[in-house]
């Protein structure tokens, strides 16, 4: 066989049945009929030939093999993804890729998953590396490639044109579409990834806030617990009028809820360093929040105790220079079964309070929350409340109903941690202002339209990956205007709040702080 039937033969291979998702999105905006059919199968010629057009170009006599062994691993792997989830491989979703931890790489394992990685992925890649190309005079080779790229060039070409009433709005108005092609679009979005991300200069970290002081006049200390949340959606929180009761206990405090929250980002990789930085959602980047200090840098420049426990993956770089815990192992968390639970990262905490004798105090928990697939994990057997659950993470195995359920008794076990996270600081009302906030990093589709879990661009993922959920509590010596908040409270806010908001709660005079964007003191 020579190299290029073998290319040819791999991208036939890879558009038959590593784009099923691809195709199942396409006719639903294209259905399968008379008027359709011709555009469908041209489009199969498309993908076919582009694909080609990309191997032929760094194909060669020592890279052809591992190129497509490599692509048909990953592509078996990412098909099964986009067919399980309906889920799109942006460059944002290859940053959660590269920064999922070990437990959350598990979770994610099936057995359905070894089954595509087998007969989509690994048969086929042995099959090339025991297959004997017949390898040419560079010359001929050469020639081959040159007749290979202009063939499937005019191909690529004759077809956008012949069917231009199609493409056109094929391109302009169902871009989204393309996200599905495998593995076209992941190959651009790590490429994306790195022109964003890496850089062969060091990165200089900028630093903001050099001037901010807490007055000496404000001799008042403060204890404030920031949770960050996990895939909490705000509509499945009763709080917000959901059917379930799933927060009997916060509905017990005198909490603000916020029932109009939304996120910066779709995933923990944007949402996390986003809600920190001093950038809104639609000025921010990794990169810019790589090179930029964020508020817990300002707020330690002020004199703030700093102390970041960590259930989840990690801070996504937000907690770099203040002292951080993790507490996703039995090493430092004492409450774990099939998993380390929420409420250890709580065991200890009044000891590091009394230690810090001076200033105000911010810790910062951030949860397992309601991380998927595996939502049947993310809580103790007590708190299987509602019945049946989904008791996989093969969620195409269940029905919506167990899914919902097994995410609501997540739910369930957050409105029980939060109400410890308050319990715990009004043992301390005596000694300190105390506060607690609770933010959850983004929200999670749980099956309508087919759409699991969360990852989505931003402007088209569905509201639910968006709206969150959000609340706050103060203890009684905290000096604010409880009333006035809870009304103002209804109004759309954003994790774009978070940084001014944290300033003004800690009284950090600074040059960067904007009271338009304080939820607690804004007058709008």
């Amino acid at each position: 066989m020579t190299n290029y039937k073998l290319i040819s033969l791999a991208s036939i291979f890879l558009v038959l049945f590593d784009n099923f998702a691809f195709f199942r999105n396409v006719t639903d905006v294209y259905p399968v009929s008379l008027n359709n059919i011709a555009f469908l199968c041209s489009l199969t010629v498309l993908l076919i030939s582009f694909i080609i057009l990309l191997f032929a170009l760094v194909g060669s006599k020592y890279t052809t093999k591992p190129i497509l062994i490599v692509i048909l691993l990953v592509s078996s792997i990412a098909s099964y993804f986009m067919n399980t989830y309906n889920i799109m491989i942006d460059y944002r979703m290859i940053q959660n890729i590269l920064e999922t931890d070990i437990n959350e790489t598990l979770d994610l394992f099936s057995f359905k998953l070894s089954i595509y990685l087998l007969f989509l992925g690994i048969l086929p890649s042995l099959y090339i590396y025991k297959l004997n190309i017949k390898y040419r005079s560079i010359k001929i080779e050469l020639l081959s490639k040159l007749k290979t790229i202009i063939v499937t060039i005019l191909i690529i070409a004759l077809i956008i044109i012949f069917f231009s009433k199609f493409y056109t709005s094929f391109f302009r108005e169902h871009k989204p579409l393309r996200y599905y092609t495998n593995p076209t679009y992941y190959i651009y979005s790590i490429g994306k990834y790195i022109n964003k991300n890496m850089s062969s200069d060091t990165i200089a970290l900028m630093s903001i806030g050099e001037d901010a002081k807490i007055p000496i006049t404000d001799t008042d200390r403060e204890l404030i617990i920031l949770v960050v949340g996990e895939a909490a959606r705000a509509d499945r929180m009763s709080l917000n009028g959901y059917k379930r009761e799933t927060n009997p206990l916060l509905k017990k405090e005198d909490i603000i809820n916020f029932p109009n929250m939304y996120s910066c980002g779709t995933s923990t990789a944007v949402s996390v360093p986003c809600m920190f930085s001093i950038f809104k959602r639609d000025e921010y980047s990794s990169k810019k929040a790589n090179s930029t200090q964020n508020i817990l840098d300002v707020l330690s420049r002020a004199g703030v105790n700093i102390l970041w426990r960590d259930n989840n993956s990690s801070s996504k770089g937000v907690a770099l220079r203040v002292a951080y815990e993790n507490y996703r192992s039995p090493n430092n968390n004492p409450i774990c079964d099939v998993e380390c639970r929420d409420e250890g990262m709580l065991v200890g905490l009044q000891e590091y309070i009394n230690s810090q004798k001076h200033g105000d105090i911010l810790i910062v928990l951030h949860q397992r929350g309601s991380h998927g697939p595996a939502y049947y994990k993310r809580y103790p057997k007590s708190f299987e409340k509602f019945t049946p659950t989904c008791k996989t993470n093969q969620l195409e195995k269940c029905t919506k109903d167990e899914i919902g359920n097994a995410y609501d008794n997540s739910i369930l076990y957050t409105d029980y941690f939060l109400s410890k996270v308050i319990k715990l600081l009004k043992q301390n009302t005596n000694h300190f202002e105390t506060a607690m906030l609770y933010l959850s990093d983004h929200g999670e589709s749980l099956g309508k339209n087919n759409l699991y879990l969360h990852g989505l661009p931003y402007f088209i993922a569905p509201e639910t990956q968006k709206h969150i959920a959000a609340i706050m509590w103060f203890g009684d010596s905290f000096k604010i205007d409880k009333d006035t908040l809870k009304k103002k409270a209804i109004k759309r806010y954003s994790q774009d709040n978070l940084f001014h908001t944290l300033l003004g709660l800690m009284e950090v005079n600074t040059s960067v702080y904007d009271k338009n964007m304080d939820i607690i003191n804004d007058d709008k």
